[in-house]
């Protein structure tokens, strides 16, 4: 029993041991933490009335095949817009001072070790497209300039481009949705997954001188306005669709031109969408140097347009009404100008000229058909002096505007993309979410670091020494036993 005893005994030292060993290593290898580093992207979004550059930073770690993104800094750059770049010298200098303010920032945000690898990129867009279709030369100038500009800076430039309508509305959906956790949401375990029975957003951008829709539709639907794109590992299909020309500020131009032809004389001219008590005078140039507006015959840049405001909804509304191509269509459904379009479906977020608009009316989030339509009317017949008390934080610019402009949106929204009474309850008009700015810039950030390489660091629970020490002591202990048991085993024999 003696023997027996100590052999069970030394077996069971034996296994111990061994298990102890196999623990360590198991230990070692899958208890070990992964320390990711932070990386970064810049993005310069170009628009038609400013540039924006916009900082983000993402886990090195990846949720399925597309970094989590978050923005840490927008910067307004201050001067004319791109597009505006190349006529007065003067004002070229104060906008490459606003550059060099804004990546001044950035340079001290992002840590000096990251910079050579935090990729750069400048988009522009509709002004920079109308620009291209007016002077080519001149566009490819401004872009080479800002490519000399941005090469010389610290970080990983890859581009200075002019996007695409179709791209501008796809990246503003992507935000959107991303925005609103609808591709992923943390769980309990703080671990980012894909929220059950998630549905996507609609998404309405409004510039100046475009406006994009896009919105997921049914995989089966196919033509030059559906995009195909995969994000955090799973597919959609997208519609989207850029008006150029239709931004609110070259929508204006259209106006304009429209009360102009119908009046016969030029230092009088009545225009409904402007508040009544309201006086203007305009140059010719202001409205008809664009590609979006047809000169008038014998076209004299230096003319004055002096234009009387009063308040005329129902003349404005016509009007502006006149701009839009509602008739013509080779589809089942257009929205206007002969564009096929599917019917709008789920929510939708409406943003940058969408929200300003609706804040002018008092609108705030969602509305209804009825009550946004009498808004637009009670605002039109509000006089000058009045608006002005009543409406303090907007500047006096853009408020003359504001009776033209929520028609245009009216009209945009009921007439051209369809919302009727029941679906028009699904446009939520925001200005930002969580803090977050919305626009194509952050989808586009999101698309782009897919091809970033994440940097990982793994962190085992144990120093080597220690690990190395265990291994060492459960092996000698192994050694020994297996000594011991070769001992026993030949006492027991012989």
């Amino acid at each position: 029993m003696g023997y027996k005893c100590r052999i069970v005994g030394v077996l069971l030292l034996l296994l111990a041991s061994i298990a102890a060993l196999i623990a360590v290593a198991v230990i070692q290898d899958t208890w070990s933490t992964k320390e990711y580093s932070l990386e970064y992207g810049i993005v310069i979004d170009s628009g038609s009335s400013r540039s924006n550059v916009y900082l983000y930073e993402w886990p090195g770690e990846k949720q399925n095949e597309t970094g989590v993104v978050t923005e840490i800094m927008n910067c307004k750059v201050t001067g004319i817009p791109i597009s505006a770049m190349k006529v007065d010298p003067q004002k070229d200098a104060e906008a490459w001072e606003g550059f060099k303010s804004c990546m001044d920032k950035v340079i001290q945000m992002i840590p000096a070790e990251k910079h050579k690898s935090t990729p750069l990129f400048l988009g522009s867009t509709a002004g920079m497209r109308l620009l291209r279709e007016e002077d080519v030369d001149k566009s490819n100038e401004v872009l080479a300039s800002l490519r000399e500009y941005l090469s010389s800076l610290p970080f990983l430039f890859q581009n200075a481009s002019i996007i695409s309508g179709q791209e501008e509305g796809l990246y503003g959906w992507v935000t959107v949705n991303y925005l609103m956790e609808n591709f992923l949401e943390k769980n309990l375990w703080n671990a980012y997954v894909r929220p059950d029975g998630a549905k996507t957003v609609g998404s309405m951008d409004l510039g100046g001188a475009s406006t994009q829709i896009a919105f997921a539709v049914q995989d089966d639907l196919k033509g030059p306005d559906y995009l195909h794109v995969k994000l955090y590992g799973y597919s959609y299909n997208v519609y989207t669709h850029s008006f150029l020309c239709y931004g609110k500020n070259e929508a204006e131009k259209k106006v304009l031109d429209k009360v102009i032809q119908e009046s016969s004389d030029p230092t009088n001219i009545i225009n409904p969408c402007y508040p009544e008590g309201y006086n203007l005078t305009l140059k010719a140039s202001s409205i008809y140097d664009t590609e979006c507006t047809r000169k008038p015959i014998n076209y004299d840049p230096d003319q004055s347009f002096y234009l009387t405001g009063t308040g005329d909804s129902d003349s404005c509304e016509r009007i502006v009404k006149s701009i839009f191509d509602f008739k013509n269509c080779s589809s089942s459904q257009c929205s206007f100008n002969a564009v096929e379009q599917p019917p709008v479906t789920g929510d939708f977020m409406a943003y940058a000229g969408f929200f300003y608009i609706a804040r002018a009316l008092l609108i705030n989030g969602t509305s209804d058909l009825y009550q946004f339509n009498a808004s637009v009317r009670n605002f039109c017949h509000t006089n000058w002096t009045l608006l002005k008390e009543q409406k303090t934080w907007i500047n006096d610019k853009f408020l003359r505007t504001y009776c033209y402009a929520a028609h245009y949106v009216f009209t945009l929204l009921a007439d051209g993309y369809k919302f009727d009474e029941d679906t028009w309850k699904n446009i939520n008009f925001e200005k930002e979410v969580k803090d977050t700015s919305i626009g194509w810039s952050l989808g586009y950030m999101l698309s782009m670091s897919d091809m970033i390489p994440s940097e990982v660091k793994r962190i085992p629970p144990m120093s080597n020494l220690v690990f190395a020490g265990l291994i060492f002591l459960f092996s000698a202990l192994t050694i020994v036993t297996v000594v011991l048991v070769f001992i026993v085993l030949i006492r027991t024999c012989f």
